[in-house]
């Protein structure tokens, strides 16, 4: 296993590439204080979190353990628009940034990586106080490799 979460790779990925997320984008920490206190952003902006690792088959012979799995980004974006209390307005601002975002990560990998990230899921997982709330995972395909005495 290289670098696990890999969430400043993919933070540093989708400033690159998503203007609109350039300098908006939040960490873990960042995301559990805004939970904590229940207050969103105030603009649109977005976080990069960890979100775990799922094993897949494993093999061991002579002294050798291999295991693939799969790591888990999650990219959660806080879409906001002034005066659009029914949010319409938002919805149209939240699909291309959504797009936008998928595209950026999708297909790529980080230089080390063994395989590219892919999308898992996507979905409105809120609305609250003017903004919509957007889950975006991507699986990384990785693996183990223990040497067994």
């Amino acid at each position: 296993m290289n670098a696990p979460f890999r969430i400043e790779e993919v933070a540093a990925r989708i400033e690159a590439e998503v203007a609109e997320l350039t300098g908006q984008l939040g960490e873990a920490a960042d995301f559990a204080d805004l939970v904590e206190r229940k207050k969103l952003p105030a603009k649109t902006g977005g976080f990069v979190l960890p979100g775990g690792l799922r094993g897949g088959a494993a093999d061991a012979a002579s002294g050798l353990f291999r295991q693939s799995f799969e790591e888990i980004v999650k990219v959660v974006l806080v879409v906001r628009v002034a005066g659009d209390p029914l949010r319409a307005k938002a919805v149209a601002s939240l699909v291309p940034l959504a797009r936008a975002t998928i595209s950026a990560v999708a297909g790529w990998a980080p230089d080390d990586a063994i395989g590219v990230f892919k999308l898992v899921q996507a979905e409105l997982i809120g609305a609250s106080g003017g903004a919509l709330i957007f889950e975006i995972d991507f699986a990384l395909d990785d693996q183990l490799r223990i040497t067994t005495t």
